[in-house]
């Protein structure tokens, strides 16, 4: 067995208008995420399901989540292999169906990074990495629906 790490996290409800959830249209969704040390991260549920637009939801949540795991994988990929990335940014997408009985779940992830490298002679390990950081990324190896990736790079 491998090393585990814990981590934690405090939701608290914020969304109480007076009677709690006597109503299912009564009560807002909107709620905290706390963390020692960190900004309090404001959240709500999507606005399809009476959330705040202006708040985080828990799918955007997963998202990010996703987003930010192959971009920090891939950089430590690209750094371990000589590979110097100037600039990274993703525009993530992903597609929730919903189901009956009030379920749903994430049917696809597609991530969509573009890297800017230092040198042209970087390009085709920078392209190939994108695989490397997908087949570790901890949270892509933690979820059952594809994750895929549609990279650019470029020399900068």
């Amino acid at each position: 067995m491998g090393r585990q790490h814990t981590y934690r996290a405090t939701v608290r409800w914020t969304g109480n208008t007076g009677s709690g959830t006597s109503g299912y249209r009564g009560y807002g969704r909107s709620h905290d995420i706390l963390g020692d040390g960190k900004p309090t991260l404001r959240g709500s549920a999507d606005p399809a399901f009476l959330g705040d637009p202006e708040c985080w939801n828990p799918e955007e949540f997963l998202l990010a989540s996703l987003s930010q795991c192959h971009m920090l994988t891939y950089l430590s990929v690209c750094a371990r292999d000589g590979v110097t990335v100037t600039a990274y940014e993703d525009v993530a997408a992903g597609v929730m169906e919903e189901t009956a009985g009030h379920s749903g779940r994430f049917v696809e992830v597609v991530l969509n990074p573009v890297v800017t490298v230092a040198d042209e002679s970087m390009l085709e390990r920078a392209r190939s990495a994108h695989t490397d950081a997908h087949q570790t990324c901890f949270i892509a190896n933690s979820v059952n629906f594809p994750v895929r990736h549609q990279p650019a790079v470029r020399v900068g």
